[in-house]
């Protein structure tokens, strides 16, 4: 009698993380150890410049991703408004040649985005199809490249967050607790509204997303899979200030020093900034069974590790 032997080929899925030494991107990588059937290719500038078409080209025609977590962008918010053709160039035209080659690699899109698509102007929680007014040169950049993204490839999920904060990088939670060893007083702006971010919840969010795209591609639930692209809302659940978030760190990290609040007219800067930015997470919460974190826990727990 003759026996057949099949031998199964398992294809480990590849994932492409740019900006992979950023807060989220280190954040991301805390989680690799947890997904033991996915290998991550990290980059950062030096090893992929996204702003290079042919680099982008080259590492996707090796790898064959299946994924590609974009957490690479311009970021400083206040430098964009004198520097605004480098601001587009990396957070819009980037994010269309990244969103082109995922297409043709029938690779899934994750871009993340930002509150400051909006004018700040709602009394409400913003809702993904809420209109985006952008008042400075990085929320327009930023809106730019949310549209590139979905425009170009249908398999795009775009995440916009707000006051991300992490153990990893500059941020604003570990420069409070720097200048309230350097200074006796502090004034922080007390009249802007947002929710703080731990990028660790969006990292492991992320994730989540991800593990469950995979299972919608391997039982071709497509159906299914289809109406989950698009646009997504996540920071942590509350709401605050600057002037709120300041005091709660000094609170939690048991810091005594005199903090006062001030208004945005008293602490000019070049770029404009939207007085209320709080995000709607209801979509992602549904769509993805999730259950986010306060921004107070989680600020105690990233305190905890810093």
């Amino acid at each position: 009698m003759c026996r057949a032997f099949f031998i199964y080929h398992f294809v480990m899925k590849k994932i492409l993380l740019t900006g992979a030494n950023g807060q989220l991107g280190n954040e991301i990588k805390q989680f690799i150890s947890q997904m033991p059937d996915y290998e991550f290719v990290l980059t950062d500038l030096n090893e992929l410049d996204i702003c290079n078409l042919q680099a982008i080209e080259n590492i996707f025609a090796k790898h064959k991703f299946s994924f590609c977590i974009n957490a690479a962008a311009y970021t400083a918010v206040d430098r964009a408004e004198s520097d605004q053709e480098k601001a587009f160039l990396v957070n819009e035209k980037a994010v269309f040649w990244l969103a082109q080659t995922c297409k043709k690699y029938e690779t899934v899109l994750f871009h993340i985005s930002t509150d400051f698509v909006f004018d700040g102007k709602n009394n409400l929680p913003y809702q993904e199809n809420d209109l985006c007014k952008p008042l400075n040169i990085y929320g327009k950049s930023k809106l730019a490249g949310e549209i590139a993204a979905l425009q170009n490839h249908e398999r795009t999920f775009v995440i916009r967050t707000s006051w991300l904060y992490s153990v990893f990088g500059a941020n604003f939670v570990k420069t409070m607790l720097r200048l309230a060893k350097e200074k006796p007083e502090l004034k922080v702006v007390g009249d802007q509204i947002g929710s703080p971010t731990y990028a660790k919840d969006l990292a492991q969010s992320i994730i989540l997303m991800i593990s469950e795209t995979t299972k919608l591609l391997e039982s071709k639930n497509l159906e299914k899979l289809n109406k989950l692209f698009g646009i997504y809302h996540y920071s942590n659940e509350g709401v605050a200030s600057w002037y709120d978030f300041a005091h709660a760190i000094f609170e939690y990290a048991k810091i005594d020093t005199n903090l006062y609040a001030i208004s945005t007219e008293k602490y000019p800067t070049p770029a404009l900034r939207p007085a209320f930015s709080v995000l709607d997470k209801s979509k992602i919460k549904n769509n993805f069974n999730f259950n986010i974190p306060h921004w107070r826990k989680s600020l105690q727990n990233c305190l905890k590790s810093i």
